[in-house]
C-alpha cells in the first residue's frame, strides 16, 4: 500500500509563496494520478489540484487557478504544489492523495479520489493577513 508524506507547510504572510512536497513509497508512483486537497477549520475537505500519472494533464479548483501549480517528478516519487499569491483563505491542512487505480483519466480519478484514494497525514499552511 502506498504511503504518502507531505512537507513544506508553515506560516506565511498574505501575498507570499510556499511549495509543498509529497513523497510516496510502497507503490508504483509513476502509474498513479495524484492530487492535493485541503481542509480549513470547521469545513469539509476541498479539492485543490490534480495531475495525471505521466504529468500530461492538470486541473485546478477555481479558487486557486492562476496562483497554484501542481507538478510531479516520477524519478523522485514526489508531487509538488507551488502556491503563490497566498491569501488568508488558503489557510488549511493540505493533504496529498494518490489514486487507487493506475493510469486513470483525470476526470475519472477526480470523481473518486476523495473517497477511495490514499491520503497522507497532511501539512498545515497558515496565511496571515
Amino acid at each position: 500500500q502506498v504511503r504518502l508524506e507531505e512537507s513544506g507547510g508553515g506560516l506565511v504572510q498574505a501575498g507570499g509563496s510556499l511549495r509543498l512536497s509529497c513523497g510516496a513509497s510502497g507503490g508504483a508512483f509513476s502509474s498513479y494520478t495524484m492530487g492535493w486537497f485541503r481542509q480549513a477549520p470547521g469545513k469539509e475537505h476541498e479539492f485543490v489540484a490534480i495531475i495525471t500519472w505521466a504529468g500530461g494533464s492538470t486541473h485546478y479548483a477555481d479558487s486557486v487557478k492562476g496562483r497554484f501549480t501542481i507538478s510531479r517528478d516520477n524519478a523522485r516519487n514526489t508531487v509538488y504544489l507551488q502556491m503563490n499569491s497566498l491569501k488568508p483563505e488558503d489557510t488549511a491542512v493540505y493533504y496529498c492523495v494518490s489514486d487507487s487505480q493506475a493510469r486513470r483519466a483525470i476526470l475519472a480519478a477526480l470523481a473518486d479520489l476523495a473517497k477511495h484514494g490514499y491520503w497522507g497525514q497532511g501539512t498545515q499552511v497558515t496565511v496571515s493577513s
